[in-house]
């Protein structure tokens, strides 16, 4: 595996600048998510790094090297795309074997025999070698594709919402198989996804993008907990965190637009306790957890209580925000 950086990489496709000088380190063995909403420049920086897409400015290294001008095919990178992209035609065992027979790895058969067997027993689907890959389920048919990068041993992973087409169940699953195989290997990848879950679940590092631009790296616990900006804060945590006018509390510091509070905390009283009277929307009950949809001032107010509460409809209580953040007017974080 190998280090991956990139030094001022941007990218426009005519008027549209999809990437704009991004400068990011992904270290040895990592799990990197980026991490945004369509058009944030994902999935052009996968396409970037691949060698798929030229970068009009900057340089991109693998393991210390320059790659920038390299084909994707010299750079010994692996790509695993959205749709399967498996031969039909051809058995798993050929599908995963594919790569491996190309004229410029040469590997011999009796190494392309080992490795599949090898690879099939990670993705726990060795008993499925023999089958068409028509035969498959969709997760079955994602795990060949996640195989056919794994067999090769490049020198990074790049995967483009891999799971997306999934349902929730599999998905959920193979978050966790693709976390350990990627551990087990000692792997660096680099994941694009939109879906926050997969962030905090798989990554060791996430990177926030927006409209082309890298606007926050760290782990997904730094993001959570210290987030740059209000736009950084609402991509992670679920339910996402409440943004508010900054004077709807006492406390805010000068210079506050917007008060952030997520929904673990905020604090709860009895009506005419501490904080402000909020009436209760909805009361939502999810097994693991009740979720309250609060209505204050106007304002509408996600938070989480007891998961026997006994609060309905109608009900009013107080509430008061524990540990908020404060946003300026640009949107920059305060405190």
């Amino acid at each position: 595996m190998a280090e991956v950086s990139l030094s001022g990489i941007s990218k426009a496709f005519g008027s549209t600048q999809a990437v704009h000088d991004i400068t990011m380190d992904i270290p040895d063995g990592a799990f990197v998510v980026l991490l945004g909403p369509t058009g944030a420049g994902k999935t052009t920086t996968l396409r970037l790094i691949s060698g798929l897409e030229k970068p009009d400015a900057g340089d991109i290294r693998i393991g210390g090297h320059s790659v920038t001008g390299l084909t994707p095919a010299q750079r010994d990178v692996a790509m695993v795309f959205q749709q399967y992209s498996l031969y039909p035609h051809m058995t798993v065992r050929d599908n995963l074997a594919f790569p491996l027979r190309s004229p410029i790895l040469r590997t011999p058969e009796d190494q392309i025999a080992k490795k599949v067997q090898e690879v099939a027993e990670v993705l726990q689907i060795p008993h499925k070698l023999d089958n068409k890959a028509t035969e498959l389920s969709g997760g079955e048919m994602q795990r060949v594709s996640i195989g056919r990068a794994l067999v090769r041993d490049p020198s990074i992973y790049l995967m483009d919402e891999p799971l997306s087409s999934l349902d929730a169940k599999l998905r959920t699953d193979l978050r966790v198989e693709l976390k350990r195989i990627q551990a087990n290997l000692g792997a660096t990848l680099l994941y694009v996804t939109h879906d926050q879950i997969e962030a905090m679940t798989m990554a060791t590092h996430v990177g926030v993008l927006d409209e082309g631009k890298l606007v926050q790296f760290g782990s997904p616990r730094e993001i959570y907990e210290n987030p740059v900006s209000h736009y950084v804060a609402g991509r992670l945590g679920l339910p996402r965190i409440n943004l508010l006018p900054a004077d709807l509390f006492a406390g805010a510091p000068d210079g506050a637009a917007t008060i952030g509070m997520r929904p673990e905390h905020i604090q709860q009283g009895a009506e005419g306790a501490f904080g402000k009277p909020a009436k209760v929307v909805r009361v939502e009950h999810l097994g693991d957890q009740t979720r309250l949809h609060l209505s204050l001032e106007g304002h509408d107010i996600i938070t989480l209580t007891d998961v026997h509460t006994s609060l309905e409809t109608g009900d009013t209580l107080a509430i008061q925000p524990r540990k908020p953040l404060y946003f300026a007017a640009d949107g920059a974080r305060l405190a």
